[in-house]
């Protein structure tokens, strides 16, 4: 055996030992990972606030404080409002059940010439066996949804205290990142810093300008069918559907439909449609078309960063695909070297029109040749 074989083995095995180490390390400390990913975005998001708070002589963790203070208020607010608001008409609506249910089988009874009547259904929901089998799951999952809502509260603090700490500490993080770097390369972390800023802090106005939109087109909506809260529910709308990936649109328009069928059911499917038609209108028109002008990216690129972002990393990669796309393109830009185009029609979109042309200058230059192999004196060859 040769003397180096056994030290191979073991230099082997211990790569493939620290490989294994290494892997099992990332996936337990993914969700950190993704959690710290999500809150320096955030710390992005708002370091031009606190920058502007910064200038003008306030301490970084005093206007960081101040910042996410106001926006902690404004999402208790909010919620406390429209939960007061769903609350009442949960109420209602209960109370309501029986007219709505009345309603629903006279419309059977009349269509389908059937005899029913509300105290026999009433009898057979009470009695049946997926109305039992629902109640004991239910009394059973109440502990998972305990553990769920209280790791999502974990979650959420954890995000908040580490884009706390990347936006108070934002100039001590970039002085100890640049410190280990040479000049000429401190130069381009701030640079794509400064970009990366830029570019979240173009996508939240993208995202706020669209939520007003969504906002204001369903207000109108909801007036016009005399659906009560109103203002309230367009401000729902706007926000989750906008804010809230992959799902923030099923639970923004799943509001309004509960709070029309209150009012009238056929109210409820005018909201479904309304809510369908308008979304097709916003992925397929309004936001590439914000996106490309506050972001700078082409819609296109917009459109598949998102696909791609759900693909690697869910509704946190659908929410930062855009920001992180529009930052690595406008930092990379610098790097690609541009010439003039030149300047021909089919660089606008034009085809070229002396296509006949070159073709009889062909044939003209094949029929010269002819006539050089040919004898003299004799004639012209025939067509």
């Amino acid at each position: 055996m040769p003397r180096w074989l056994p030290r191979a083995m073991v230099l082997a095995l211990a790569l493939y030992a620290c490989f294994q180490l290494g892997s099992w390390a990332f996936h337990q400390l993914v969700g950190l990972l993704i959690n710290i990913l999500i809150a320096f975005f955030l710390a992005l998001a708002i370091e031009p606030a606190v920058g502007r708070m910064a200038a003008r002589g306030m301490r970084r963790g005093l206007a960081t404080f101040i910042v996410f203070l106001a926006v902690i208020a404004f999402g208790v607010g909010f919620v406390v409002l429209l939960g007061s608001m769903l609350a009442g008409q949960i109420v209602d609506m209960v109370e309501d059940f029986p007219k709505y249910l009345d309603s629903v089988i006279r419309w059977i009874n009349s269509t389908f010439h059937t005899d029913l009547s509300r105290v026999e259904v009433q009898d057979s929901l009470l009695r049946s066996d997926w109305l039992r089998r629902y109640v004991q799951n239910s009394a059973s999952g109440v502990l998972d949804i305990s553990t769920t809502v209280l790791g999502g509260l974990f979650k959420v603090l954890t995000i908040f205290l580490f884009s706390f700490y990347f936006a108070a500490d934002g100039p001590r993080l970039r002085r100890t990142l640049c410190s280990v770097l040479p000049p000429a390369k401190q130069a381009e972390v701030l640079r794509a810093w400064e970009i990366a800023v830029d570019k979240t802090g173009g996508y939240l106005y993208s995202r706020g300008l669209m939520a007003l939109i969504s906002g204001v087109a369903h207000y109108i909506l909801l007036e016009i069918l005399g659906v009560p809260y109103a203002p309230a529910l367009a401000v729902w709308v706007g926000l989750v559907s906008q804010f809230i990936p992959t799902i923030g649109t099923y639970l923004a328009g799943a509001l309004p439909m509960l709070i029309a069928f209150t009012v009238n059911p056929w109210y409820a499917l005018w909201v479904l449609g309304f809510v369908v038609i308008y979304q097709q209108f916003e992925n397929y028109v309004l936001q590439p078309k914000l996106t490309s002008k506050t972001v700078d990216i082409h819609p296109a690129v917009a459109f598949g960063s998102v696909v791609a972002g759900t693909a690697l990393l869910g509704a946190v990669g659908a929410l930062i695909a855009i920001p992180a796309v529009a930052t690595l393109q406008a930092f990379l830009g610098a790097y690609v070297k541009r010439y003039a185009v030149t300047d021909d029609p089919r660089v606008h979109g034009h085809r070229r029109r002396d296509g006949g042309r070159a073709l009889a200058r062909l044939r003209g230059v094949i029929r010269a040749k002819r006539d050089e192999g040919r004898p003299r004196g004799a004639g012209p060859e025939q067509p």
